[in-house]
């Protein structure tokens, strides 16, 4: 019996074997690269957004305080006295006493 040929042979599919390894290994090479590029390049714009928000945080914190100090300055008598004379126009005047007299006597009928 003839021995049947192969369609491939065993030497040239070796051959093409070892040549499509350093192919492949320099694609994924690559592409291992370019998805650390990618990751790198979110992680760092991520970084950066961070501290802008931080920095956010602290001038809005910083404009909170000023505004809680501006209204403690505001609510003192002092104050409110000065805007209501000056920007109001407002007039104060003297407190009024008032004084009660009662008689003795009508206790004294009472008991």
């Amino acid at each position: 019996m003839a021995k049947q040929k192969s369609r491939f042979n065993p030497r040239k599919q070796r051959q093409f074997i070892r040549s499509i390894i350093p192919f492949t290994l320099v694609i994924v090479a690559i592409s291992g690269l370019i998805t650390y590029l990618w990751i790198y390049s979110e992680v760092d714009e991520t970084l950066k957004e961070l501290e802008i928000q931080q920095s956010t945080v602290v001038e809005l914190n910083d404009e909170i305080s000023n505004l809680k100090d501006n209204i403690e300055y505001l609510l003192r008598v002092d104050v409110l006295t000065s805007r209501a004379k000056n920007d109001l126009g407002m007039v104060f005047t003297a407190p009024e006493t008032i004084a009660i007299y009662v008689d003795k006597s009508t206790f004294n009928e009472n008991k």
